[in-house]
């Protein structure tokens, strides 16, 4: 049976603008395909489509399991001011956030590292960058360096940066280089000795060149930096109780992206954050709401460009936001 429908009136534009919305989303053809149909331009096209959405006329359902993360990405990027957000569905079981976050930063660095433009990339360390290199394909880039940004620690391990600097210069055929000093000096005065070394400054140079980075962070309770890099004598607890949530590259922040009073902080070998911050783009990858402090904080110091985390940490970053 036909549907009528009684109008007092033919509106033309609303006529063009449904004519329009089913040649290009229904029938799949191009603006440019459309215009010439209906004889008018790209452009006019191009408004009609953005009139009709602002009306109603044209609704998207995105029915996927990846259109809460879609959103997400849109709602970081907005709130945080970032270039980029790179969001994956969070997994029923939270010990599987780590290899989640680190397939979708592994996705992301193979864009980053295809840019022919990116000659110099600097990888921190972590479980999360380690497992990202396993989610890459390989790239011919024998002109890209690959350069480690962080100390290191004595203890042997795949989440070590010089490990991890190895094997993402395997991936791309590309040269690497590792920053070959300790994580932290044993006092600030020996830092500002080790700061004055023409080696120190040298390598500071190279990192400072790099058009990206990759970071990671944790928390202190149970953090490789805890676990592996802290120097004796210093107690996480302590860190805690001057308001630490966390480190980025063995710094030290409170919930609101501030170094805490704390000597530790004047003993970290490397860039600075406010250095960092020069950076072209500064890529952290974390997830699991036990790193929601210390990612809100990264996030309001405002140094990282691209975020790559899970849903239920990014719906906690947007709530402690206030969105």
């Amino acid at each position: 049976m036909s549907r009528y429908i009684k109008l007092d009136q033919i509106d033309p534009e609303e006529q063009l603008l449904v004519r329009l919305c089913w040649a290009c989303e229904v029938e799949g053809m191009t603006q440019a395909d459309a215009a010439e149909r209906f004889g008018t331009t790209r452009l006019r096209v191009n408004k009609a489509l953005s009139e009709a959405r602002r009306r109603g006329i044209l609704r998207v359902s995105v029915d996927s399991v990846f259109a809460a993360a879609a959103q997400f990405e849109w709602e970081l990027e907005r709130q945080f001011k970032l270039t980029r957000a790179v969001v994956v569905p969070s997994p029923e079981d939270r010990v599987s956030v780590t290899p989640l976050v680190a397939a979708g930063l592994g996705a992301h660095l193979g864009e980053v590292l295809s840019d022919p433009n990116l000659t110099h990339f600097g990888m921190s360390w972590g479980n999360t960058l380690n497992l990202a290199t396993r989610h890459m394909q390989p790239l011919d880039r024998p002109d890209l360096e690959i350069v480690s940004i962080m100390g290191g620690v004595s203890r042997g391990s795949d989440v070590n940066g010089y490990e991890i600097t190895t094997r993402l210069a395997d991936l791309c055929n590309a040269e690497h280089s590792f920053f070959t000093a300790p994580l932290y000096a044993g006092s600030p005065e020996s830092q500002a000795l080790f700061m004055d070394q023409d080696v120190i400054r040298d390598m500071l140079e190279k990192i400072r060149s790099c058009g990206a980075i990759a970071l990671a962070t944790g928390d202190l309770e149970s953090s490789l930096l805890v676990r592996d890099a802290l120097p004796n004598g210093v107690d996480p607890a302590d860190l805690i109780a001057k308001g630490g949530v966390g480190d980025i590259t063995g710094h030290i922040l409170n919930a609101d992206g501030e170094l805490i009073d704390h000597p530790l902080n004047q003993c970290v070998i490397g860039l600075s954050l406010d250095e960092m911050a020069e950076i072209d783009n500064v890529i952290l990858a974390a997830g699991g709401l036990h790193k929601t402090p210390i990612i809100a904080a990264a996030l309001k110091r405002g140094f990282v460009d691209t975020l790559v985390t899970d849903e239920n940490t990014a719906a906690a970053l947007l709530e402690t936001n206030g969105t």
